[in-house]
């Protein structure tokens, strides 16, 4: 258990120690506020939706995956939405809170903590479905904020058009679309006698796929940076209901209903679950919230400052609730 521990410091204590590089950049007044929104809107625009390309291009293929364990993942996380979507108009007032309250309740950091969670608790295996699951779960986060975010946004409700159409053109949503469709038309490809397909990005083309990953590998660190630079520790004691709601829901509840669930359709053999998929369920529903998350909110619209205090704290706090989730599950032999 000491190893869980442990391992879930080093997953999680990295996102904070960039955080306060940039919360002591600001401090130092090494650059002005206008610097740090245009970093942000650099990393919402350009270096997201390419982090989420890499990532689903990096899925080998859809076949021979559990898809109902991938569909109850999905199914959690539209659950988990609209029960933060009633909590929202039932315990947080203010308009502009409502969108990153309902981000914190259902969407996770799985990318970047949970992957390598997974493959702490199973191995290569469990790597691998997580990697499909997070293919289905990841747009679906990103475009479940961009509703909730565009909805809540404005002081007047906005047309069902224009939603949809902010959805549309939203640049992580693209990332993602632009990777299914890559994936696609990859499966579709003739295979060469190696059983590789044809044609390859990475292979036939590694220029371009060398610079797409690393642009790639810059979109944590400077959202992270530009996170702590807008940190404001003296707004914790006035938001400090709104954190404590979002946290309990995102690290306690959120897990708590996700793997309860896959246990009891195991227990009753309605859904399969094993120890492949139950490692994606820590990895999707116990890690904090996105970090993406608060540059969405800084773009889209929605109180950054609660945006940003969820994703430092459910960080935070992560550290214990993993080692708890992680401890309890062996406890009962779910894992």
């Amino acid at each position: 258990m000491g190893q869980v521990f442990w391992f879930s410091c080093n997953a999680v204590v990295p996102i904070l120690l960039l955080a306060l590089l940039g919360w002591v950049l600001q401090k130092l007044r090494f650059a002005d506020d206008d610097f740090f929104k245009t970093a942000n809107r650099l990393v919402f625009r350009v270096f997201l939706p390419i982090l989420l390309y890499c990532n689903i291009y990096e899925i080998d293929s859809l076949r021979q995956v559990n898809w109902a364990a991938v569909g109850y993942s999905a199914a959690v996380v539209l659950l988990l939405y609209a029960i933060g979507v009633l909590l929202a108009k039932l315990l947080i007032p203010e308009r502009l809170q409502k969108g990153p309250f309902i981000q914190c309740v259902y969407r996770s950091n799985c990318a970047i903590v949970g992957i390598p969670l997974a493959e702490a608790l199973g191995g290569a295996q469990a790597v691998a479905f997580t990697a499909v699951a997070t293919a289905v779960t990841i747009p679906l986060f990103n475009t479940l904020a961009v509703l909730c975010l565009s909805h809540y946004a404005d002081t007047e409700k906005p047309p069902i058009r224009q939603t949809l159409l902010r959805t549309v053109k939203n640049p992580l949503i693209i990332g993602v679309a632009l990777g299914i469709v890559t994936v696609g038309v990859r499966m579709l490809l003739p295979k060469n006698d190696a059983g590789e397909a044809v044609f390859l990005l990475s292979r036939d083309c590694p220029f371009l796929f060398s610079a797409l990953t690393t642009a790639a590998k810059a979109a944590t660190p400077l959202a992270l940076v530009v996170l702590g630079a807008r940190f404001d520790f003296s707004a914790v004691r006035a938001l400090r209901k709104q954190i404590s709601i979002a946290v309990f829901m995102r690290l306690i509840f959120a897990p708590a209903l996700a793997i309860g669930g896959a246990v009891l359709l195991s227990h009753f053999g309605v859904l399969p679950f094993s120890e492949v998929e139950y490692p994606a369920l820590v990895a999707i529903f116990a890690s904090p919230i996105a970090v993406s998350s608060s540059v969405m909110v800084s773009e889209i619209g929605g109180d950054d400052q609660y945006g940003a205090q969820l994703v430092v704290w459910t960080s935070v706090l992560s550290v214990f609730t993993v080692f708890l989730t992680v401890f309890l599950m062996r406890s009962f032999a779910i894992l």
